[in-house]
C-alpha cells in the first residue's frame, strides 16, 4: 500500500509537470507577419540590374602543349582542353589562323615558361 500511494503521487506529479510544459511554449509565427517590414527595409540586399554580356575568350580552353627554341625562331604549340582536334603550331615568324606569339618568357623550371599569344587585337597568357 504504501508503495503503490508513492507510485501514483509519483505519476500523479509527472502528469502535472507534463500538463504545465505544454502551455509554456508559445505558438510559432508565420513568417509571413514581417513581410512588409522586409519589403521596406533600408537594409534590403539590392538586386543587381543584369550583368553583361561577358566577351568571348578565345583562349578560354587554350594551354601551352610545348615551347622550345629554333635557330629559324622559337616554336610554340597551343592545344585545347575542350577539343582534342585543336592544336596550332606557332612560330614567331608569321600568324598561323589569326594565331600569333607576342611574348615568350622562357624559365629554366619545367612548366614555369609564360607565352603570350594573340589573336585578332586580344592577348592572353
Amino acid at each position: 500500500m504504501k508503495y503503490s500511494l508513492t507510485l501514483i503521487s509519483i505519476l500523479a506529479l509527472l502528469g502535472a509537470i507534463h500538463s504545465q510544459a505544454g502551455d509554456v511554449l508559445p505558438p510559432r509565427f508565420n513568417f509571413n507577419r514581417y513581410s512588409a517590414m522586409v519589403d521596406k527595409s533600408p537594409f534590403a540586399i539590392a538586386t543587381a540590374g543584369g550583368l553583361p554580356e561577358a566577351t568571348p575568350d578565345f583562349a578560354k580552353d587554350l594551354y601551352v602543349a610545348n615551347a622550345a627554341h629554333s635557330p629559324e625562331g622559337d616554336l610554340v604549340t597551343i592545344a585545347s582542353t575542350s577539343d582534342q582536334n585543336f592544336k596550332k603550331y606557332l612560330t614567331t615568324k608569321e600568324p598561323v589562323d589569326g594565331y600569333g606569339i607576342a611574348n615568350i618568357e622562357w624559365s629554366e623550371r619545367v612548366g614555369a615558361t609564360k607565352v603570350t599569344i594573340s589573336k585578332d587585337g586580344n592577348f592572353a597568357t
